[in-house]
């Protein structure tokens, strides 16, 4: 445990919590709706620090990351909380829900991703921005030590924590739930403009993927589909974009997004996005191999949700000499 930054006292030994925009305020003995920062006698404090529900070793393609050191391995680990309240959250039992955690020092963890011979940490899992005391600290000593740091991330936090976090971070997968307000506020309890802003503020900061995990009659049209990509196209059409397919799972029941409409989407980005992919469904006629924008000429090829540089020479297209759009250092 460790006292929070970003907050403020109020009275009653209330305090406001500043580190996203929901800005809870926090009675005695309560905690935010992250759950993972206390009100303790008037002080905020962050009780998840250290507390880790996971540790594994996880291809970086995983998270996903297509574009950033392919084929490596990354140490990856996540907090017990989340401060937005997906109702078809994927790994709710650790996000939504108490988990048992083991705690691991911020040098500990450095030295775990060390002796796995991992490249660096990933923040990933649940919600990694909820953690911000202890991705502060482990970031800097990982980075320190040569290791990357990246974040998958709802991207919900204030300008101003994330600015003070971005110069340790390396890259990040940035999940944008729907380019409908209404769906964050009433759905998620969580704010859309917030999240675009910490990914226009962060693609000049660091290397950026963005995900959208298409659900059935929520967020699936060809309105919501193409009001995505103008945003990626607006922000850098190099910006890798990720369809996933939804499966039910938690609070929510619709029926599994159907294949038709990932095509749709597919086809819809490629037309005006360099890099295009599909998650969590496997089609013949769509490949997750990553070609040169140029010469079509195959750069990465995947599979089995690992990556394999095939066609890049000195950071360069092999063929056509194009400067790819990979982090490799």
């Amino acid at each position: 445990m460790k006292e929070a930054e970003y907050y403020e006292n109020l009275d009653n030994e209330r305090v406001r919590c500043k580190l996203c925009p929901i800005y809870c305020i926090i009675t005695p003995d309560k905690c935010g709706q992250c759950r993972g920062r206390k009100n303790i006698n008037g002080k905020l404090y962050a009780i998840n620090f250290g507390e880790t529900t996971s540790t594994a070793m996880d291809t970086i393609e995983k998270k996903p990351l297509y574009h950033f050191h392919p084929g490596k391995l990354i140490l990856s680990i996540s907090p017990n909380s989340c401060n937005i309240k997906c109702p078809w959250c994927q790994n709710a039992e650790i996000s939504q829900m108490e988990f048992s955690t083991r705690f691991v020092s911020p040098e500990d963890m450095v030295g775990i991703a060390i002796k796995n011979t991992s490249f660096g940490i990933a923040y990933t899992y649940t919600e990694p921005l909820t953690w911000f005391e202890y991705l502060k600290e482990t970031g800097r000593i990982a980075k320190d030590r040569g290791l990357k740091n990246v974040l998958v991330t709802n991207g919900m936090i204030n300008e101003q924590p994330l600015l003070d976090i971005l110069p340790l971070i390396d890259a990040m997968n940035i999940d944008i739930k729907s380019m409908n307000p209404d769906v964050y506020k009433r759905i998620v309890k969580g704010d859309l403009d917030t999240v675009l802003n910490t990914i226009r503020i962060s693609k000049k900061h660091c290397h950026i993927e963005i995900t959208n995990l298409l659900i059935p009659e929520l967020n699936d049209s060809k309105e919501d589909i193409s009001k995505l990509i103008d945003f990626v196209e607006d922000i850098g059409k190099d910006t890798p974009l990720h369809f996933s397919r939804y499966f039910p799972h938690y609070k929510w029941t619709a029926p599994s997004t159907p294949a038709s409409t990932i095509v749709m989407a597919y086809k819809m980005a490629k037309e005006r996005l360099h890099y295009v992919y599909v998650g969590n469904i496997f089609m013949q006629d769509i490949s997750n191999n990553t070609y040169c924008p140029d010469c079509n000429n195959l750069l990465v090829e995947r599979s089995f949700m690992s990556g394999r540089i095939v066609g890049v020479n000195d950071a360069k297209c092999s063929k056509c000499g194009r400067k790819v759009d990979i982090v490799m250092t």
